[in-house]
């Protein structure tokens, strides 16, 4: 599992960073400040998660069971959570109506919100030594 979650969390740091360059130099002149801010949210979001997924392969107190379910409720939400930002931030530029995807950014957040609650639960839940 910790081979997979590196990738992973590898995986969503290079997206992360170029998105972020590309928000930065190709989207300033064509997005509102609005739209920007949202993307740049979007962006920082994904690599928070990335760098926690990084922490969790190498906790040795979680069982590979407990990163497994960490990994997917990290993924779901970064999908959910940072996609839908691009999407919707980006709307006006790709001429697509993503507003159906507003309720779906919160959800996203609340897998976010799991996957760290878990990460403390499953760390108390391990026997002292």
């Amino acid at each position: 599992m910790t081979k997979k979650l590196v990738t992973l969390a590898a995986f969503f740091g290079l997206v992360a960073i170029i998105l972020g360059a590309f928000g930065a130099h190709g989207l300033k002149s064509v997005l509102t400040p609005e739209q920007l801010t949202s993307f740049e949210t979007g962006v920082k979001y994904q690599m928070y998660h990335a760098l926690f997924l990084l922490l969790i392969s190498q906790l040795n107190i979680l069982t590979e069971k407990n990163k497994r379910t960490i990994g997917i409720l990290t993924t779901i939400g970064v999908f959910l959570f940072s996609g839908s930002i691009y999407l919707l931030a980006t709307q006006e530029l790709s001429g697509i109506n993503f507003k159906f995807l507003g309720p779906i950014t919160p959800v996203g957040g609340v897998f976010l919100i799991i996957s760290w609650f878990f990460t403390a639960f499953y760390s108390m839940k391990q026997k002292r030594n």
